[in-house]
């Protein structure tokens, strides 16, 4: 897939079999993360992780709400059109460490909802569906409300010393 493909969903089904993935794919994600941040006993990350999947879990619902009556497609993981090989909203565990502070999980939240944001936004800004485009517009205005909530709480953030790793994992020589 190329880097930045032209996104083109002309059918309300087609939009909400994507909404829908997006949603429960970040939905699954978070609570992932937080139930990792649980068992290293970083609570403050699991914590904010889990709020996060509330907000999905809870878009997710809305979605699902609005397919009632309407035809949707059957899409492979491999068809979604995402610019990304993943849901916009996941990102690569990469980021992801036992140890982060809230700072450090506060960047991987705001990158994964602004991804979330501008594809409801492409979507909108290249659709021939009027009725998709009112609908991924409501999303993209959504994410973006999400994505100046983060920067919000970031921005009352204080800096935080890293957290002590009482257990390292042992490296044989």
């Amino acid at each position: 897939m190329s880097e930045n493909p032209e996104i083109v969903i002309d059918s309300v089904g087609e939009f909400l079999v994507h909404a829908l993935e997006l949603e429960e794919a970040s939905s699954d994600h978070y609570e992932e993360l937080a139930d990792s941040m649980e068992i290293h006993n970083n609570l403050k990350v699991a914590e904010l992780f889990r709020k996060l999947g509330d907000y999905s879990r809870q878009h997710a619902k809305e979605v699902h709400q609005r397919t009632q009556g309407v035809e949707l497609p059957t899409i492979t993981p491999w068809d979604f059109k995402w610019k990304c090989p993943s849901s916009p909203e996941s990102f690569c565990m990469d980021g992801a460490n036992y140890m982060m502070t809230i700072s450090q999980a506060m960047e991987i939240a705001l990158f994964n909802e602004t991804r979330g944001r501008d594809f409801y936004q492409q979507v909108a800004d290249s659709t021939p569906n009027d009725e998709v485009r009112t609908m991924a517009l409501e999303m993209a205005e959504e994410e973006g409300w999400h994505v100046e909530m983060l920067r919000e709480w970031q921005a009352r953030l204080q800096d935080e010393p890293p957290l002590e790793d009482l257990d390292p994992p042992n490296m044989p020589e």
